[in-house]
């Protein structure tokens, strides 16, 4: 089973869960017949780690991933474009985003199948012929992405103020893409097969509630005045300070080597919020649905 129908049952429900979890797992606990001292339900419900099989947490019906990171999106321009055109002028005002293909998401662990596709072994050359060869520019992107809890109905925009309340929580996700697929198909319409391969996210969602510790202002305040007032929130702390690092274990290493330590990066590093996301994807009216995913 997924966690759709719980998530559907809205943040109020959610915070009450999460309370009483909490109270239940503490050692001064005031209801320890319900787990502390009860032994039957200890053995069928806490479970040795090496014991478990993890999934997709969520039925995930439609996924859209947003360019939000600045850093990464330039860096990314700058392969595409040069550096004279990295980021387009639409960038700093609006959640760049894309529709996604949510049938090859995918919980951590499951292997990756290299892609194969379209690429133009020599982009300067004239004319531009591609051959059809396996991807040999392999990328990831590290991103965190939110599931959306309770859905909003169709033609009917969410607005900033209620934004958050209709985000269940945060995965891990890592962006799979081919950058020579990419780079010969994107124009005009964007990523298509160098995207939907694969997309990976942690099984585990950390609820929206427990990361309020962690409020921070992104890379720009979220009230700030160069927004629009249908994107504009009340605080500027609407970032995550979240520590994220990426590694990698190639083949060529065994069990006892260290992997790779390959970059750090911050959900700080975010000019848009996931509630400015949520906003900006139903302000034409779109209708969300519980489970549905949005990376960032």
């Amino acid at each position: 089973s997924t966690l759709n129908s719980f998530a559907a049952l809205g943040r109020p429900v959610h915070r009450q869960v999460r309370e009483y979890l909490q109270a239940v797992f503490k050692a001064d606990t005031p209801f320890p017949d319900v787990l502390k001292n009860n032994e039957k339900l200890q053995k069928e419900a806490l479970l040795p780690l090496n014991t478990v099989t993890n999934h997709v947490p969520l039925q995930i019906g439609d996924y859209t991933d947003f360019y939000a990171g600045r850093n990464h999106a330039y860096n990314v321009g700058v392969l595409f474009r040069g550096p004279d055109n990295a980021l387009q002028p639409n960038y700093n005002h609006l959640p760049v985003g894309y529709h996604g293909r949510a049938s090859s998401i995918v919980v951590s662990g499951t292997p990756i199948v290299r892609p194969t596709g379209q690429i133009l072994t020599n982009p300067t050359a004239t004319p531009k012929i591609p051959v059809f060869s396996p991807c040999k520019r392999l990328d990831i992107e590290l991103e965190m992405a939110a599931f959306v809890s309770t859905s909003n109905e169709l033609g009917h925009p969410v607005p900033i103020e209620e934004a958050e309340d209709h985000i269940f929580g945060l995965v891990l996700m890592n962006d799979w893409s081919a950058r020579d697929i990419q780079a010969w198909e994107y124009v005009p319409l964007g990523p298509f097969n160098s995207k939907n391969f694969a997309t990976t996210i942690s099984p585990w969602v950390v609820l929206i509630d427990a990361l309020e510790p962690f409020r921070a202002q992104g890379l720009e305040p979220g009230n700030r005045d160069s927004l629009l007032p249908y994107l504009r929130e009340k605080r500027p702390d609407n970032a995550y300070d979240i520590k994220l690092e990426f590694d990698i274990r190639h083949n060529g290493l065994s069990k006892e080597d260290a992997p790779i330590h390959v970059s750090d990066s911050n959900t700080k590093n975010l000019l848009f919020s996931f509630p400015q996301m949520l906003t900006h994807h139903t302000i034409t009216g779109c209708n969300l649905r519980t489970g549905d995913l949005l990376g960032s």
